[in-house]
């Protein structure tokens, strides 16, 4: 029968075998190459979850361990330093608690780039506050609504400025220069970038103690520290970061408008977090386009509303334990140079020192010349244009009723109203 089917079979039908011999499906056939290579593709991510599995197990294994050695507090302590989330504690995670232990707190390096100049010129800085008015606080009293006096510990003890004065080099402030490509009067940059978005969240809240700044963070987080010593320059809801306009310009100055958006942690260890985190902070600053001189420097809370600080407080030892929220009014928070800053020696043409400031002399006395700006907008129109860029919705006019009414009327356009329990643009009303 073999032998009659195969007659049967045309001869250019039969020969369909490769001609040089017998290969292994590996090397002779590219189906077999093609299906191999669909096989392996396929185990890339069967792997890569089986490893993502594995990591997750022994994750979940560790927290449970961990929650039997330190128990629920214990935990959110630890949790509040690793930072990375691995259950792990590196050097530079436990640096906070070293030193509170040491009682040595390391200096912090400012930007590379920056070469400090030790006959530059110094600012001085003064830092004025007057506490947060408790009965703004709906929860302000021992008791009402479950709060405790540990909660509101770190805030009744904040009664002012941790640092009531301190010198500063002109140069730091080069923090605030615009960038090249944003040099003209009106632009709007970001000095410290926001790093919130849809896909990010929140930062946590079982935290005590900020990162180490770097860069730019370095000098907002050295002024902000002058009013408490833990300051945290990015906020954990948006609007972070900071963000900056140039208001008016000549050939030698800029005067820069700016806000900034960050909070403080006013508990610490064993009270649970409490944070403090003021609507906004606003400022103006003047200097030279070669940051060697600054000529005026103001950062301060806006106190024209009733309400202009948001409070929240943990009451549990995990990230998801109840937190009370309240609202409060803060008289003062505000930074102010005592003068422009100047330098501690004077040179003539050939170098030689005429003239010297130390610890026990007189300051020398200098003559500033007025500054003529070329170019310049309004403050209120600088402001708006930093709005715009923290909120774009703000590009759409919001008027009060009889406003509104009467720009429609002259415009011949229609109301839209709508009506709103508290502020879009600032966490506190």
């Amino acid at each position: 029968m073999a032998a009659d089917v195969d007659q049967t079979i045309p001869e250019d039908e039969r020969n369909i075998s490769p001609q040089k011999g017998n290969q292994s499906p590996a090397t002779g056939s590219w189906i077999c190459r093609g299906i191999w290579t669909l096989l392996l593709i396929g185990a890339v991510p069967l792997l890569a979850f089986g490893i993502k599995y594995y990591q997750d197990a022994q994750l979940h294994k560790r927290h449970e361990e961990s929650i039997r050695t330190l128990g629920a507090e214990g935990l959110f302590l630890f949790s509040s330093l690793d930072t990375d989330h691995d259950l792990y504690l590196s050097p530079e995670e436990f640096k906070p608690i070293a030193e509170k232990l040491t009682g040595i707190t390391p200096p912090v390096d400012f930007e590379e780039d920056v070469a400090h100049d030790p006959n530059g010129e110094t600012l001085t800085l003064e830092a004025q506050m007057q506490p947060l008015r408790m009965d703004s606080m709906t929860k302000s009293k021992d008791g009402f609504l479950g709060v405790s006096h540990s909660s509101l510990s770190g805030l009744r003890s904040w009664k002012g400025p941790a640092v009531p004065a301190s010198s500063f080099s002109a140069s730091q402030f080069r923090a605030f220069l615009p960038p090249k490509n944003k040099d003209e009067v009106g632009d709007t940059w970001w000095v410290i970038p926001s790093e919130l978005n849809i896909f990010t969240g929140y930062l946590p809240n079982n935290r005590y103690h900020p990162p180490s700044p770097k860069g730019k963070e370095v000098l907002i987080h050295s002024l902000l520290s002058m009013f408490h010593p833990r300051p945290f320059i990015k906020s954990r809801f948006a609007p972070q970061g900071a963000i900056a306009c140039i208001r008016a310009s000549n050939d030698f100055y800029y005067d820069i408008v700016f806000r900034i958006h960050a909070e403080f942690q006013l508990n610490d260890v064993p009270d649970f977090p409490f944070w403090f985190t003021p609507g906004k902070f606003i400022g103006n600053i003047v200097l030279s386009k070669d940051a060697s001189h600054v000529r005026h420097f103001h950062l301060y809370v806006p106190n024209d509303r009733s309400l202009n600080v948001d409070m929240e407080w943990l009451y549990g030892a995990s990230e998801s334990s109840n937190m009370e929220v309240d609202i409060g009014y803060l008289p003062q928070l505000e930074l102010q140079a005592m003068g422009p800053s100047t330098p501690s020696i004077i040179m003539d043409e050939e170098g030689n020192i005429i003239d010297s400031q130390d610890g026990n002399s007189e300051p020398i006395q200098f003559i500033f010349e007025d500054i003529h700006w070329t170019l310049e907008i309004s403050e209120e129109e600088a402001t708006r244009r930093l709005e715009v860029t923290l909120y774009p919705f703000k590009k759409v006019s919001y008027l009060p009723f009889s406003e509104a009414f009467e720009r429609a009327a002259a415009e011949n356009k229609l109301v839209h109203s709508i009506l709103l329990w508290g502020a879009l643009d600032d966490q506190s009303c």
